[in-house]
Order: C-alpha cells, then sequence, then structure tokens
C-alpha cells in the first residue's frame, strides 16, 4: 500500500514569516502539533508544538517570532509513492511523528502522521513505526 493512500490530503499550512502565536492558534484551532511550513508549494519545513515551546518559549522570545526562525527545516520527507513499510521504518529511524509528503516536482501533496498509519491496514507498519519513534534518542537534543 501506498502513502497516498494514507495520508492526510486537507492540511493546514503556514508561511514563514507567520508568527509563532498564530501558529500555535492554528495548531489549537486544528488540533494538531504540527504544521508544514511552505512558500507557495513547497515545503521549507515544519513547525511543532515542541518547537514553540521547547526552543522559543523556553529562551524567552516574543510570541510575535517568525516561524522560520524556529521550525526544523532539516526535513525527513515522504514521497507520496513510497510504500507504507518504507515510511514506517523512516518515521522510527528518525523518530518522527509527522512527515511531509511530496509528489514527483517536490510539491506537498498531504502528511503522514503515525495515526494515519494506525488507521491503514498494514498493522506491522504502524507498530514498527511506534516501537522506533517511542524509544529515547539524542535526535531529540534542541540544540
Amino acid at each position: 500500500m501506498q502513502i497516498r493512500e494514507v495520508m492526510t490530503s486537507d492540511y493546514k499550512v503556514v508561511k514563514p514569516d507567520c508568527s509563532l502565536k498564530e501558529a500555535a492558534g492554528f495548531m489549537l484551532k486544528e488540533d494538531t502539533g504540527s504544521l508544514p511550513v511552505c512558500d507557495g508549494d513547497t515545503v521549507l519545513g515544519m513547525i511543532t508544538d515542541r518547537d514553540i515551546a521547547v526552543r522559543a518559549v523556553a529562551e524567552g522570545r516574543d510570541p510575535s517570532c517568525s516561524v522560520s526562525e524556529f521550525m526544523t527545516d532539516h526535513l525527513v520527507i515522504a514521497r507520496e509513492s513510497d510504500d507504507i513499510d518504507t515510511i514506517a521504518h523512516k518515521m522510527a529511524d528518525h523518530q518522527v511523528r509527522r512527515l511531509p509528503v511530496i509528489d514527483d516536482n517536490s510539491k506537498l501533496v498531504g502528511v503522514v502522521s503515525l495515526g494515519d498509519l494506525a488507521r491503514s491496514s498494514e498493522e506491522g507498519a504502524s507498530s514498527a513505526a511506534l516501537e522506533g519513534v517511542s524509544e529515547r534518542s539524542e535526535l531529540h537534543n534542541q540544540s
């Protein structure tokens, strides 16, 4: 099964100049912990509630700072044609809960989450991803 079959196609994005406060408001409204940061259809990064709380707030930064200052820009991505097992292992290896999904033209077309994998019919994929994401790692270093 390919990622395009389980990914979320109805996603919200923020622009790089969006403020942290606006991004947090979108997260609250949409009940999500992360948003792709995009310039048009091009994904530049991801901003998470953890980026806002642990990096920006902990540093005493103003909520009017732009998301581009705190987004994760070294992205792990999925291609819409990737199979679920490949992406589950990629999520586990990189300990991420959500990945932006791009098409062959590098255009953002969706987001795939652990929840999407769990709702798929391939139980092994979701458990492999969850197991890997749940491990402690130096990857979580926020420096």
